[in-house]
């Protein structure tokens, strides 16, 4: 297998072949993950998302209606714990567009989301300046178009962004890192054909107890799972429902979607859906 490595959108990117992807290729690639990030990314000040912070008003974005009908299902399916104006509430724990890391207090995200932000398959349109914030589904979806860009590469491929992946035309096998030890996994994962996405409080996490795993209606970090995985046909629906897994109404969701899953808990318990293609090494904490 031939490997691609690159840094793009705050991660590493390894995208693997039977053979080497042409300049073309790499080039759509590039062109995929730099329209995405200049539309979505509220790390840039030339975003079209950190201009509608500044302003509100339209954008227009083919993502636009596929990520946001997702979002709704994710609010509902949550009692309103996933929320696509969260933007404001990282930003206020300090995780925002300089990474400042300085908290200041919880702001809960707007309840009446859905009456302030409207959208079409391919628009969206905010009634007034707010932080939209994609992350809970957002780097699926973007590892979804860099696949299907690659779809007359023949063989094996493999899109890793940052341990969020897909696979098509093979099998591979996962280690599920441990939230509190990166050296260890809590079990394998084998998936054909499919997306593997992971979420964990380990990650971003900054301060006490600060982490970029927020409750969109306390605007506070949640305390009770450190870690999820979730595995579905494509990417953006495995990286939604990780992300759903931190709340009451994740599992149910999933069993909704069709949707297998492992997620662990903060004192070093691990949970599963009843199909998972998951082998579970260990169940506590490491110490």
């Amino acid at each position: 297998m031939e490997t691609w490595r690159f840094e793009a959108i705050g991660t590493r990117w390894e995208i693997e072949t039977v053979v080497e992807l042409s300049p073309k290729a790499r080039a759509t690639v590039r062109d995929i993950i730099d329209r995405f990030d200049r539309e979505w990314s509220r790390f840039r000040d030339d975003s079209e998302v950190s201009r509608l912070g500044r302003e509100g008003g339209a954008l227009s974005a083919a993502d636009a209606g596929a990520m946001l009908d997702a979002y709704r299902e994710l609010s509902l399916a949550t009692a309103g714990a996933v929320n696509p104006l969260v933007g404001d509430s990282l930003s206020a724990l300090g995780y925002d567009a300089a990474y400042s890391l300085v908290a200041s207090e919880p702001l809960a995200a707007p309840a009446s989301w859905p009456d302030r932000l409207r959208w079409t398959a391919d628009s969206l349109t905010l009634d007034g300046p707010a932080t939209v914030d994609v992350g809970a589904l957002g780097k699926g979806r973007l590892v979804d178009l860099v696949l299907g860009a690659l779809d007359g590469v023949s063989g094996r491929v493999v899109v890793d962004a940052g341990g969020d992946l897909a696979v098509r035309g093979g099998e591979t096998r996962i280690a599920l890192e441990h939230p509190y030890d990166p050296a260890r996994a809590i079990g394998v994962a084998t998936i054909r054909d499919q997306a593997l996405c992971a979420s964990a409080i380990n990650r971003r996490a900054w301060g006490d107890g600060l982490h970029h795993v927020l409750d969109a209606r306390t605007g506070m970090p949640v305390r009770t799972w450190a870690a999820t995985w979730a595995i579905a046909p494509d990417a953006m629906t495995a990286d939604a429902v990780a992300t759903a897994l931190f709340f009451d109404g994740g599992p149910e969701l999933a069993a909704r979607w069709g949707v297998e899953w492992v997620r662990m808990s903060t004192d070093g318990r691990a949970q599963r859906s009843p199909g998972c293609p998951v082998e579970i090494f260990t169940t506590r904490p490491p110490g």
